[in-house]
């Protein structure tokens, strides 16, 4: 992608983000989107299939702005799988909350059950293909026989279910500097990782204690 092209999608973008936020609202149309910004429908058409393609993107650039990020740390080769996972998830909720009234109006007001999040379909793609390179950098480190080496498949989409529920759990983290997420994020990724080296009961039954007081003090 040029510098112009680039350029143009950026442009789209903020004009999308200020057109939800300053009006509470998405736009109603791609035409009206386009009028009221000054912008030409072949231009939009180019980068963006529709407004949900929008909205896929911003979502999957937060990824992407993640894993720049966390990937520069000077140990990141060298670093653990599960340490890999933590910055990771430490870093997104950062970039998360530098954009959380966005977050909270798209996923929250507006799309309240889990089947609707349909928005974060490009996040799921490229965090699978992340959540999988971490299991396979794990298994390569198992020194027994590959029949205790674990499923990419199966294990890339728990990951997938662990991200969806810390979202959720942010989304509604009213503690100061949203240190509940914290705890949830450090006892999540410890009992998936207790889980990837088959001894999940410590962890389990840690991570199970934590999310019956969460539940048990909402109310």
């Amino acid at each position: 992608m040029g510098a112009s092209e680039k350029k143009m999608k950026e442009k789209i973008l903020s004009a999308y983000y200020e057109a939800v936020l300053e009006h509470e609202m998405e736009p109603k149309s791609v035409y009206k989107f386009c009028k009221e910004n000054k912008l030409q429908e072949a231009d939009f058409y180019t980068h963006f299939a529709s407004m949900e393609a929008i909205k896929e993107t911003i979502f999957k650039g937060y990824f992407d702005n993640t894993y720049e990020l966390i990937s520069k740390a000077a140990d990141f080769e060298t670093a653990t799988p599960k340490h890999k996972l933590l910055s990771f998830y430490y870093t997104f909720f950062e970039v998360l909350l530098l954009n959380r009234s966005y977050v909270l109006y798209t996923l929250k007001t507006q799309s309240p059950r889990m089947d609707q999040w349909v928005v974060l379909k490009g996040l799921r793609t490229v965090f699978k293909e992340f959540a999988t390179t971490l299991i396979m950098e794990g298994n390569q480190n198992k020194r027994s026989s590959k029949f205790s080496q674990n499923s990419e498949k199966i294990f890339s989409e728990g990951a997938w279910i662990q991200l969806i529920f810390l979202i959720k759990f942010w989304l509604d983290d009213t503690s100061p500097g949203f240190e509940k997420t914290d705890v949830a994020i450090e006892k999540s990724v410890q009992t998936a990782f207790d889980l990837f080296d088959t001894t999940p009961l410590n962890s389990l039954l840690d991570f199970g204690k934590f999310l019956w007081k969460e539940k048990t003090s909402s109310y």
